[in-house]
């Protein structure tokens, strides 16, 4: 198992990319949270298996319709297991 921590920049506040976030998590069986930062970033912090994650990383390059990434920055490590869910962070 592995963790996933990613900062999305660029038009990401305000398009329901938490939520979209959330539910592709979801049916990924990934578990972790993605919040909104003071800065205008989405971060994200998820753990699962490498596969499940790598295609998570994909959704959040593009994230959803009305978003506009311009950057997201990934750090990878293994998984601490403190997740039960994958919730939205307020």
């Amino acid at each position: 198992m592995k963790r996933l921590h990613a900062i999305v920049h660029g038009h990401v506040q305000g398009v329901y990319f938490r939520a979209t976030t959330q539910d592709r998590a979801v049916q990924l069986s990934i578990t972790g949270w993605v919040r909104n930062n003071a800065d205008g970033t989405v971060e994200v912090i998820a753990e699962g298996s490498k596969d499940k994650l790598e295609v998570l990383h994909n959704f959040l390059l593009q994230g959803p319709p009305s978003a506009r990434d311009s950057s997201v920055d990934v750090n990878w490590s293994d998984a601490a297991g403190t997740f039960y869910e994958f919730t939205v962070q307020r």
